[in-house]
Protein backbone atom coordinates (compact mmCIF):
# COMPACT_ATOMS: atom_id res chain seq x y z
CA UNK A 1 0.00 0.00 0.00
CA UNK A 2 1.21 3.39 -0.80
CA UNK A 3 0.73 6.21 1.43
CA UNK A 4 1.17 10.30 0.56
CA UNK A 5 4.35 11.13 1.35
CA UNK A 6 5.38 12.55 4.62
CA UNK A 7 7.99 15.28 4.68
CA UNK A 8 6.97 18.13 6.43
CA UNK A 9 3.54 18.22 8.44
CA UNK A 10 2.13 21.49 9.59
CA UNK A 11 -1.36 21.41 11.63
CA UNK A 12 -2.69 21.62 15.09
CA UNK A 13 -3.19 18.99 17.74
CA UNK A 14 -5.15 17.58 20.24
CA UNK A 15 -4.35 17.06 23.78
CA UNK A 16 -5.35 13.93 24.78
CA UNK A 17 -4.16 14.00 28.58
CA UNK A 18 -4.45 10.03 28.92
CA UNK A 19 -2.12 7.17 29.50
CA UNK A 20 -2.35 3.62 28.53
CA UNK A 21 -4.87 4.04 25.90
CA UNK A 22 -5.69 0.84 24.84
CA UNK A 23 -6.86 -0.13 20.73
CA UNK A 24 -10.03 -1.23 22.34
CA UNK A 25 -10.60 2.56 23.53
CA UNK A 26 -9.50 4.00 20.32
CA UNK A 27 -12.30 1.70 18.16
CA UNK A 28 -14.26 -0.47 20.33
CA UNK A 29 -14.36 -4.39 19.26
CA UNK A 30 -18.40 -3.64 18.25
CA UNK A 31 -17.76 -1.17 15.10
CA UNK A 32 -15.32 -4.01 13.27
CA UNK A 33 -17.67 -4.93 11.17
CA UNK A 34 -16.28 -4.61 7.47
CA UNK A 35 -12.43 -4.66 5.76
CA UNK A 36 -12.38 -1.61 4.47
CA UNK A 37 -9.56 1.33 5.44
CA UNK A 38 -12.04 3.74 5.55
CA UNK A 39 -15.13 4.92 7.08
CA UNK A 40 -14.09 4.39 10.75
CA UNK A 41 -14.13 8.27 11.49
CA UNK A 42 -17.03 8.37 13.71
CA UNK A 43 -16.05 5.25 15.43
CA UNK A 44 -12.45 7.12 16.60
CA UNK A 45 -12.65 6.96 20.73
CA UNK A 46 -16.45 6.17 20.74
CA UNK A 47 -17.29 5.39 23.58
CA UNK A 48 -15.64 8.62 24.84
CA UNK A 49 -17.30 10.79 22.39
CA UNK A 50 -20.24 10.50 24.05
CA UNK A 51 -18.55 12.71 27.03
CA UNK A 52 -19.63 16.48 25.66
CA UNK A 53 -16.24 17.64 27.34
CA UNK A 54 -13.95 14.84 25.44
CA UNK A 55 -11.42 17.04 23.68
CA UNK A 56 -12.18 15.77 20.09
CA UNK A 57 -15.68 16.96 20.61
CA UNK A 58 -14.37 20.81 21.72
CA UNK A 59 -14.50 22.95 18.78
CA UNK A 60 -11.39 24.05 18.97
CA UNK A 61 -9.58 20.33 18.40
CA UNK A 62 -12.09 18.99 16.37
CA UNK A 63 -9.36 20.11 12.88
CA UNK A 64 -7.03 18.90 14.74
CA UNK A 65 -4.21 16.66 12.91
CA UNK A 66 -1.39 15.68 15.49
CA UNK A 67 -3.06 13.54 18.49
CA UNK A 68 -0.26 14.43 21.45
CA UNK A 69 -1.11 11.69 23.49
CA UNK A 70 0.20 10.04 27.18
CA UNK A 71 2.29 7.31 27.89
CA UNK A 72 1.91 3.63 26.62
CA UNK A 73 -0.70 4.86 23.45
CA UNK A 74 -1.87 2.17 21.36
CA UNK A 75 -1.64 -1.03 23.53
CA UNK A 76 -3.96 -3.91 23.66
CA UNK A 77 -4.91 -6.09 20.82
CA UNK A 78 -3.28 -5.71 17.66
CA UNK A 79 -6.07 -4.58 15.36
CA UNK A 80 -4.85 -2.62 12.34
CA UNK A 81 -8.51 -0.64 12.79
CA UNK A 82 -6.94 1.24 15.68
CA UNK A 83 -4.42 2.76 12.99
CA UNK A 84 -7.42 3.11 10.03
CA UNK A 85 -10.13 5.06 12.56
CA UNK A 86 -6.82 7.75 13.54
CA UNK A 87 -5.85 8.68 9.88
CA UNK A 88 -9.90 8.24 8.72
CA UNK A 89 -10.74 10.92 11.11
CA UNK A 90 -7.77 13.14 10.20
CA UNK A 91 -4.98 12.84 12.21
CA UNK A 92 -1.51 12.61 10.40
CA UNK A 93 0.50 12.30 13.46
CA UNK A 94 0.38 10.62 16.74
CA UNK A 95 3.04 11.86 19.52
CA UNK A 96 3.30 10.22 22.51
CA UNK A 97 6.58 9.08 25.09
CA UNK A 98 5.44 5.76 24.22
CA UNK A 99 3.84 3.07 22.60
CA UNK A 100 2.43 -0.28 22.12
CA UNK A 101 5.05 -2.70 19.77
CA UNK A 102 2.35 -3.74 17.34
CA UNK A 103 0.05 -0.36 17.07
CA UNK A 104 3.79 1.76 16.37
CA UNK A 105 4.63 -1.12 13.79
CA UNK A 106 0.80 -1.50 12.35
CA UNK A 107 0.79 3.19 12.43
CA UNK A 108 3.98 2.85 10.72
CA UNK A 109 3.24 0.97 7.55
CA UNK A 110 -0.15 2.66 6.83
CA UNK A 111 1.68 5.88 7.04
CA UNK A 112 0.67 7.40 10.01
CA UNK A 113 4.18 8.53 11.85
CA UNK A 114 4.22 7.71 15.36
CA UNK A 115 7.10 10.37 17.60
CA UNK A 116 8.06 9.31 20.50
CA UNK A 117 9.35 12.27 22.44
CA UNK A 118 10.31 12.77 26.37
CA UNK A 119 6.80 13.04 28.99
CA UNK A 120 8.50 16.45 29.46
CA UNK A 121 8.08 17.62 26.23
CA UNK A 122 4.41 15.89 25.61
CA UNK A 123 3.41 18.02 29.46
CA UNK A 124 4.49 21.18 27.50
CA UNK A 125 2.45 20.56 24.22
CA UNK A 126 -0.08 19.78 26.37
CA UNK A 127 -0.02 22.78 27.80
CA UNK A 128 0.78 24.97 24.37
CA UNK A 129 -2.29 23.63 22.41
CA UNK A 130 -4.67 24.10 25.34
CA UNK A 131 -3.44 27.45 25.94
CA UNK A 132 -4.25 28.04 22.05
CA UNK A 133 -5.81 25.36 19.74
CA UNK A 134 -4.22 27.44 17.30
CA UNK A 135 -0.68 27.27 17.97
CA UNK A 136 0.49 24.98 15.49
CA UNK A 137 2.87 21.66 15.54
CA UNK A 138 5.13 21.18 12.48
CA UNK A 139 6.89 17.36 12.36
CA UNK A 140 9.56 17.32 10.23
CA UNK A 141 10.63 14.29 8.81
CA UNK A 142 13.49 15.45 6.59
CA UNK A 143 15.16 17.07 9.72
CA UNK A 144 13.56 14.76 12.30
CA UNK A 145 12.64 17.60 14.40
CA UNK A 146 9.40 18.41 16.23
CA UNK A 147 8.68 22.59 16.50
CA UNK A 148 5.77 24.61 18.17
CA UNK A 149 6.34 27.62 20.03
CA UNK A 150 9.51 27.04 21.86
CA UNK A 151 9.68 23.70 21.44
CA UNK A 152 12.34 22.49 19.02
CA UNK A 153 12.62 18.67 19.67
CA UNK A 154 14.57 16.30 17.44
CA UNK A 155 13.07 12.72 17.47
CA UNK A 156 14.69 9.45 16.09
CA UNK A 157 12.89 7.05 13.63
CA UNK A 158 14.77 3.79 11.98
CA UNK A 159 16.16 4.73 8.87
CA UNK A 160 14.17 2.58 6.60
CA UNK A 161 10.78 3.33 7.79
CA UNK A 162 11.63 7.20 7.65
CA UNK A 163 13.12 6.60 4.11
CA UNK A 164 9.57 4.56 3.00
CA UNK A 165 7.68 7.46 4.54
CA UNK A 166 9.32 10.06 2.77
CA UNK A 167 8.89 8.46 -0.19
CA UNK A 168 5.10 7.53 0.74
CA UNK A 169 5.98 3.64 0.05
CA UNK A 170 5.70 0.68 2.02
CA UNK A 171 7.79 -2.82 2.56
CA UNK A 172 6.04 -4.36 -0.85
CA UNK A 173 6.98 -1.53 -2.69
CA UNK A 174 10.51 -1.25 -1.48
CA UNK A 175 11.01 -5.08 -2.49
CA UNK A 176 9.27 -4.49 -5.80
CA UNK A 177 12.20 -2.26 -6.79
CA UNK A 178 15.07 -4.98 -6.22
CA UNK A 179 12.85 -7.26 -9.05
CA UNK A 180 15.65 -7.73 -11.21
CA UNK A 181 18.06 -8.45 -8.41
CA UNK A 182 15.70 -11.49 -6.77
CA UNK A 183 14.83 -13.17 -10.82
CA UNK A 184 19.24 -13.11 -10.83
CA UNK A 185 19.11 -14.79 -7.16
CA UNK A 186 16.44 -16.94 -7.93
CA UNK A 187 17.57 -18.29 -11.50
CA UNK A 188 21.65 -18.77 -9.88
CA UNK A 189 20.12 -20.72 -6.90
CA UNK A 190 17.87 -23.15 -8.62
CA UNK A 191 20.36 -25.42 -9.81
CA UNK A 192 22.24 -25.52 -6.60
CA UNK A 193 18.80 -26.97 -4.90
CA UNK A 194 19.08 -30.68 -3.91
CA UNK A 195 16.54 -32.92 -6.52
CA UNK A 196 14.22 -35.61 -5.11
CA UNK A 197 14.79 -38.89 -5.95
CA UNK A 198 11.69 -41.17 -7.02
CA UNK A 199 12.12 -44.38 -5.71
CA UNK A 200 10.93 -47.11 -7.73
Amino acid sequence: MTTKPFTVHVGTGAPLRRTDVDTDQIIPVRFLTHSSRTGHADSLFADWREDPSFVLNRPAYRNATVLVAGVDFGTGSSREYAVWALRDYGFTCVIAPRYGDIFRENALLNGLLTVTLPQEVIDRLWTLVERDATTPITVDLERLRVRCADVDQPFSLEEDVRRRLLAGSDPIAETLRHTDEIRAYEANRRPTLPLTTVLR
